[in-house]
């Protein structure tokens, strides 16, 4: 609909309860912004020849956004059955994800970024949460969202998230996990876990019984004793009084070596014995699930762990979480029928990879120097990744057609080369210090926004479809 010289979103036109205050989302050539019809309630803007005010999408104004129409504002949706985390690096996809999920029975997570990633992209939480802020309101998406402070390891930055309203927590517990802990240099036991665990069966239902031997016992509390501790204290910290309104999610899973079935169960009984309310638990499963690409490793050995790791989830009243989950799609069958349909599932990186893949279609020069300028990066990139990319089985691009760049998003080393130097991409700069790609890789994405949000409809449904989640 145009109105005065801009194109209105139609969905995006609410009334203020009790005022009968119109805000409404439009666009032209500079972008989006709000345009407010009646009192101005805190917004901050310009006053238009016919009264209106047309008001930028700023943080300030988010803020306003969020206290006249709550559901602008993140909730809690980890403790619902099926959730899912969407890691939108460049704050463009919710528009995409919003049409996904209204489709299906799950609940997204659409601020979902670590410390690591804003860095890397020069983004800020308030970024985060004020782009899936604007466009719920845009698209009327009325069904409830989350935001998710994700792989966060320190007091300051949990404190950061809660306080912009984050609604999820996920605390990386992976700095104070002793993964060098061998048979050579256990420490003793302590006493307190003896008369707990040795000698004793643990029944959990559905046919498991599990047990320690001392050595095993000895070992894992050596290794997860400290993170343990460490949960403890940030929960006890900032969720326990209920100060914030946040769910909390426990990851273990950014380590070496696999979590065992009764290494997870000894994690969990001892933080819900420590008074530890949490909604998610992430292990570190067997085989690789390293980023943008199916899983690596024996399925059927992954189908056997996992029915062990859900029903020890089940025993104790929480989620498993899925890390690195993005394209598992060998695995997604088996995790959406051991965990009964009870799961949250975190994906990012795949959709910076479509966004990607949108620019091979539309402009394949610029792809081209993208993708020449990753192969430079790759090193770099790889200190922040744990990858096992070989760039000799990536086509040269001189034996490519335009057409057929974007089948090298079919390709797992293309994938990975692409999805760990976004950081460095979006950051490149020219000599004279403007960005060697990112305005016009914006410019573009802000053109080709219905086809990267079809795009990210077909692809993160394949997810959904694959982990059996119903349509609503």
């Amino acid at each position: 609909m145009n109105y005065s010289g801009f194109d209105v979103y139609e969905r995006s036109i609410h009334k203020a309860e009790g005022s009968g205050v119109e805000v409404f989302m439009a666009k032209d050539a500079a972008g989006d912004f709000l345009v407010i019809a009646g009192k101005d309630h805190g917004f901050k803007g310009e006053r238009l020849a016919d009264g209106k005010i047309r008001v930028p999408l700023s943080h300030e104004n988010a803020g306003v956004l969020r206290a006249l129409f709550p559901f602008t504002a993140p909730g809690r949706v980890l403790r619902k059955e099926r959730s899912f985390g969407l890691g939108d690096r460049l704050g463009i996809a919710t528009p995409g994800h919003i049409k996904l999920f209204e489709c299906y029975d799950a609940y997204p997570v659409f601020a979902q970024q670590s410390i690591r990633e804003l860095n890397l992209t020069n983004r800020t939480y308030e970024d985060v949460l004020d782009a899936a802020s604007f466009a719920v309101f845009r698209e009327d998406f009325q069904k409830g969202w989350g935001a998710d402070g994700d792989h966060l390891k320190t007091v300051k930055d949990v404190e950061y998230a809660l306080s912009l309203g984050f609604t999820m927590i996920t605390l990386d517990c992976s700095d104070h996990i002793k993964t060098a802990v061998t048979g050579a240099n256990v420490p003793p036991l302590p006493e307190k876990y003896k008369g707990k665990y040795l000698g004793k069966q643990f029944d959990i239902g559905e046919g498991i019984v599990l047990s320690f031997t001392g050595a095993e016992l000895g070992a894992i509390a050596a290794i997860y004793g400290e993170a343990i501790g460490f949960a403890a204290d940030m929960y006890g910290r900032f969720l326990k009084d209920g100060k914030y309104s946040a769910d909390f999610e426990i990851s273990i899973d950014e380590t070496s070596a696999p979590t065992t079935p009764l290494q997870h169960y000894f994690v969990a009984r001892e933080l819900i014995d420590a008074g530890v309310s949490f909604a998610t638990m992430a292990p570190r499963f067997c085989g690789e699930f390293q980023k943008g690409i199916d899983y690596i490793g024996d399925l059927a050995q992954f189908e056997k762990e996992i029915k062990v790791h859900a029903a020890i989830a089940r025993h104790f009243k929480y989620k498993l979480s899925i890390h690195s989950g993005s394209d598992k799609f060998s695995v997604f069958p088996a995790i959406g029928r051991e965990s009964r349909g009870v799961f949250h599932i975190k994906t990012a990186g795949t959709n910076w990879l479509e966004a990607v893949r949108v620019i091979a279609q539309v402009d394949p020069a610029l792809y081209r120097e993208v993708h020449q300028y990753a192969l430079s990066a790759f090193d770099e990139a790889r200190k922040y990744y744990h990858v096992t990319t070989d760039l000799s089985k990536i086509p040269s691009l001189a034996s490519l057609s335009n057409a057929e760049l974007p089948g090298l998003f079919e390709n797992n080393d293309c994938r990975q080369l692409i999805h760990i130097t976004y950081g460095l991409i979006l950051n490149k700069k020219n000599s004279e210090g403007s960005f060697a790609f990112r305005d016009r890789l914006y410019k573009i994405w802000r053109q080709e926004e219905d086809t990267y949000a079809r795009a990210l409809e077909r692809h993160i449904g394949k997810h959904l479809d694959l982990l059996n989640v119903k349509k609503s």
